[in-house]
């Protein structure tokens, strides 16, 4: 079996993460997350969230190491990955009631953010939630010199990476049917934002 990937970012925040999952995918039954990464997030919330079928998803690259802590969870509500990419992805129309991706808009391109909220806003049904962690500006404002820092380190990477306006990205949901409704402060100057699906997008 594929050794498991380890990032200790992913053990530091989950627990933080949870708390909020707790409340807001209280209803839901079937999750979709987007770019599980490492794969960790999704074993720690699918065993304490055991009322959810946990759908993970990455780009072909990652799937091993994804694989490997699902299999080794043994967890019957945790699902092995979809080959995902978020530019191309075709999913079933409202096949989900919720949907959660976790530090990956700063690493997408801004147009792949935007395929993102698009195909988000396809696959969940009327009031289904969707919960987004990471950091973000407020009014072209961080919120911290770190995470100032952390952009231009991101930037410096590739021009197409960079955190997040939280007013570009509400824009991308009002033009997917989703409006964003909470926003809750995390550790390390993170958030989750919440946005809830109100439409029917038509094609």
């Amino acid at each position: 079996m594929t050794n498991k990937p380890f990032s200790e970012y992913a053990q530091r925040n989950s627990p933080a993460i949870l708390e909020v999952l707790r409340d807001e995918f209280s209803g839901a039954s079937r999750v979709l997350e987007i770019g599980s990464g490492t794969g960790q997030h999704a074993v720690h919330f699918a065993a304490a969230l055991t009322h959810l079928q946990w759908q993970t998803s990455d780009l072909d690259e990652n799937s091993d190491g994804i694989n490997a802590w699902v299999q080794s969870s043994g967890l019957s509500n945790l699902m092995p990955p979809l080959s995902l990419d978020v530019r191309t992805a075709r999913l079933p129309g409202e096949s989900y009631d919720a949907a959660f991706s976790a530090n990956t808009s700063h690493i997408m391109s801004l147009e792949s953010v935007e395929s993102m909220f698009s195909l988000i806003g396809h696959v969940l049904g009327h009031d289904a939630v969707f919960c987004l962690y990471g950091p973000f500006r407020q009014a072209g404002a961080f919120n911290s010199p770190s995470n100032a820092r952390f952009h231009d380190t991101l930037r410096a990477r590739d021009p197409a990476m960079g955190v997040r306006d939280i007013e570009i990205l509400d824009e991308f949901g009002v033009n997917n049917g989703l409006v964003r409704r909470r926003l809750y402060a995390m550790p390390a100057n993170n958030h989750i934002a919440v946005w809830v699906k109100l439409s029917p997008i038509s094609d």
